[in-house]
């Protein structure tokens, strides 16, 4: 089956495909299909987003799509960035370290055991025929006080999980790809996939 997927991201693509190929899934950038079109990610929730992205890129495209919306919910701070994730501290944070720099910042002083947090990926597909599937997957962890190796992207390096001892920027590509957030989304997907 194949997919379009909501994004210009080549390396959420190849996260993706590495966990949908297994599984027939074939899934290639909008921007393959000369799309360029910029989705305003207004909705209230990453459910919200999600689906408001996959359906601008079904639109235009003609042809299934597939959107995720991911990112960081952390206890002590009531759930943020949540889904601002990505644009945490507005325009006084322009690349991921200013933004896991800031986050450390509103963190500091609150003991470790009060640092839980998970990230949070939600996977919506939807086809022109009206089929719709959306889906959520966690990874729990909690919040260093000081980053970790500088590896990966976005938070990895302040995220721990506590069942790898490591960072998410210390671990194997290939076993976070098994564990993580969009991993366990990206199951479920498939699950629902196949029911459908």
């Amino acid at each position: 089956m194949d997919f379009i997927l909501a994004s210009k991201n080549p390396h959420k693509l190849q996260e993706m495909s590495a966990i949908l190929g297994q599984y027939g899934v074939d899934l290639r950038l909008q921007s393959e299909l000369a799309l360029d079109i910029d989705v305003e990610e207004n909705g209230a929730s990453f459910e919200e987003n999600a689906m408001i992205k996959a359906t601008a890129v079904m639109r235009a495209s003609g042809l299934p799509a597939i959107a995720d919306d991911s990112g960081l919910e952390v206890d002590a701070l009531g759930g943020a960035p949540g889904i601002y994730s990505a644009r945490y501290g507005g325009e006084a944070c322009q690349n991921d370290r200013q933004r896991y720099e800031l986050l450390l910042e509103n963190l500091k002083g609150v003991p470790t055991a009060e640092r839980t947090a998970r990230f949070v990926c939600v996977i919506a597909a939807v086809w022109p025929d009206g089929r719709k599937i959306c889906v959520r997957g966690t990874c729990e962890g909690r919040i260093l006080t000081q980053p970790g190796r500088d590896n990966g992207f976005g938070y990895d390096p302040v995220f721990y999980v506590p069942a790898e001892a490591c960072t998410f920027s210390e671990m194997p590509q290939a076993r976070k790809n098994e564990i993580s957030h969009r991993a366990n989304a990206l199951r479920l997907f498939q699950t629902k996939l196949t029911e459908g």
